[in-house]
């Protein structure tokens, strides 16, 4: 395998594991919105509870939002 077909397969398993993980959080926050739990955290001026904003916040920096998700949903 040369540095091409591994950087692109590094790529493709991070794809895998992020989106259907971004996808998750949304339906997750979406689902507990609608039940009217959402999932809030906030930190600083930061606030954080629509589905859209989780969303947006894990696409971005998946590895600071994901694990703050799923703290907040226990809460």
């Amino acid at each position: 395998m040369t540095t091409t077909q591994s950087g692109l397969f590094g790529t493709l398993l991070a794809l895998a594991v992020l989106v259907p993980s971004d996808v998750w959080v949304y339906l997750d926050a979406r689902r507990r919105a609608a039940a009217g739990r959402p999932v809030q955290f906030a930190t600083g001026s930061l606030q954080v509870q629509e589905p859209e904003q989780w969303l947006a916040l894990c696409a971005l920096l998946f590895a600071v939002f994901f694990p703050a998700y799923l703290v907040s949903r226990r809460q």
